[in-house]
Protein backbone atom coordinates (compact mmCIF):
# COMPACT_ATOMS: atom_id res chain seq x y z
CA UNK A 1 0.00 0.00 0.00
CA UNK A 2 1.23 3.67 -1.04
CA UNK A 3 1.37 6.00 1.35
CA UNK A 4 -2.07 7.86 1.61
CA UNK A 5 -2.21 11.31 3.26
CA UNK A 6 -5.54 10.59 4.66
CA UNK A 7 -5.00 7.74 6.89
CA UNK A 8 -6.43 8.17 10.25
CA UNK A 9 -2.80 9.76 12.38
CA UNK A 10 -2.55 7.02 15.02
CA UNK A 11 -2.66 4.47 11.90
CA UNK A 12 0.22 7.03 10.23
CA UNK A 13 2.85 6.27 13.39
CA UNK A 14 3.20 2.32 12.25
CA UNK A 15 6.01 0.65 11.05
CA UNK A 16 4.08 -0.52 7.96
CA UNK A 17 3.13 -0.41 4.50
CA UNK A 18 5.78 1.78 2.11
CA UNK A 19 6.90 5.52 1.85
CA UNK A 20 8.37 6.74 -0.67
CA UNK A 21 12.14 5.19 -0.40
CA UNK A 22 15.58 5.76 -1.55
CA UNK A 23 18.71 3.29 -1.69
CA UNK A 24 21.63 3.43 0.20
CA UNK A 25 23.90 3.60 -2.68
CA UNK A 26 21.34 6.70 -4.29
CA UNK A 27 21.63 8.75 -1.72
CA UNK A 28 25.46 8.08 -1.05
CA UNK A 29 25.93 9.03 -5.17
CA UNK A 30 24.54 12.69 -4.48
CA UNK A 31 24.64 12.75 -0.50
CA UNK A 32 25.06 16.81 -1.17
CA UNK A 33 21.57 16.68 -2.57
CA UNK A 34 20.07 15.76 0.83
CA UNK A 35 18.85 17.02 4.20
CA UNK A 36 19.55 13.36 6.20
CA UNK A 37 17.46 13.36 9.17
CA UNK A 38 18.49 11.13 11.60
CA UNK A 39 15.37 9.39 13.99
CA UNK A 40 17.00 7.31 16.09
CA UNK A 41 18.04 8.20 19.84
CA UNK A 42 20.91 10.55 20.61
CA UNK A 43 23.04 7.32 21.87
CA UNK A 44 22.54 5.43 18.93
CA UNK A 45 23.73 8.71 16.12
CA UNK A 46 26.27 9.93 18.47
CA UNK A 47 27.64 5.96 18.06
CA UNK A 48 27.61 6.50 14.34
CA UNK A 49 25.48 7.91 11.82
CA UNK A 50 26.01 10.01 7.86
CA UNK A 51 27.58 12.79 7.55
CA UNK A 52 26.54 15.76 7.71
CA UNK A 53 22.62 13.97 8.70
CA UNK A 54 20.91 15.95 11.49
CA UNK A 55 19.86 14.20 14.74
CA UNK A 56 15.97 14.42 15.44
CA UNK A 57 14.94 11.38 17.17
CA UNK A 58 11.32 10.60 16.42
CA UNK A 59 9.59 11.41 19.74
CA UNK A 60 11.15 14.69 19.26
CA UNK A 61 9.53 14.85 15.69
CA UNK A 62 6.91 17.59 16.49
CA UNK A 63 5.05 20.33 14.52
CA UNK A 64 7.50 23.09 15.79
CA UNK A 65 10.94 20.93 14.81
CA UNK A 66 9.40 20.39 11.67
CA UNK A 67 9.19 24.08 10.75
CA UNK A 68 12.46 24.55 11.65
CA UNK A 69 14.19 22.30 9.27
CA UNK A 70 15.59 23.62 5.59
CA UNK A 71 13.23 23.18 3.20
CA UNK A 72 16.19 23.69 0.45
CA UNK A 73 16.95 19.98 -0.24
CA UNK A 74 14.76 16.67 -0.16
CA UNK A 75 14.54 14.81 2.97
CA UNK A 76 15.95 11.71 3.58
CA UNK A 77 14.70 10.01 7.30
CA UNK A 78 16.89 7.41 8.85
CA UNK A 79 17.00 4.96 11.46
CA UNK A 80 18.22 1.50 12.08
CA UNK A 81 16.63 -0.31 10.07
CA UNK A 82 13.57 1.47 8.21
CA UNK A 83 11.03 1.03 10.79
CA UNK A 84 10.80 4.27 12.87
CA UNK A 85 11.99 6.31 9.89
CA UNK A 86 8.30 5.12 7.83
CA UNK A 87 6.41 7.14 10.50
CA UNK A 88 8.84 10.25 10.36
CA UNK A 89 8.74 9.74 6.67
CA UNK A 90 4.68 10.26 6.71
CA UNK A 91 4.58 13.05 9.36
CA UNK A 92 7.31 15.21 7.27
CA UNK A 93 4.89 14.67 4.48
CA UNK A 94 2.06 15.15 5.76
CA UNK A 95 3.80 18.71 6.89
CA UNK A 96 4.53 19.21 3.13
CA UNK A 97 8.06 18.48 2.73
CA UNK A 98 9.62 16.64 -0.17
CA UNK A 99 10.62 13.11 2.46
CA UNK A 100 11.66 9.84 1.59
CA UNK A 101 13.03 7.07 4.08
CA UNK A 102 16.53 5.33 3.41
CA UNK A 103 15.51 2.07 2.46
CA UNK A 104 17.02 -0.86 4.98
CA UNK A 105 18.02 2.03 7.06
CA UNK A 106 21.57 2.42 9.07
CA UNK A 107 21.83 -1.68 8.81
CA UNK A 108 21.72 -1.04 4.85
CA UNK A 109 24.42 1.81 4.71
CA UNK A 110 26.63 -0.10 6.99
CA UNK A 111 26.10 -3.23 5.11
CA UNK A 112 27.43 -1.77 1.90
CA UNK A 113 30.35 0.27 3.51
CA UNK A 114 29.47 3.59 3.26
CA UNK A 115 30.74 6.91 5.28
CA UNK A 116 29.75 7.27 8.82
CA UNK A 117 31.07 9.39 11.53
CA UNK A 118 30.99 9.35 15.22
CA UNK A 119 29.92 12.63 17.63
CA UNK A 120 31.67 13.10 20.66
Amino acid sequence: MIFDKALPNWLSWLPLGKVPAITPEQAAQSMEQYLFVDVRTQLEYKKNHIPGAISLPLQQLTTPRIRQLPTDKPIVCICLSAHRSKPATRKLIKAGLDTRELEGGMLAWWKFKLPTEASQ
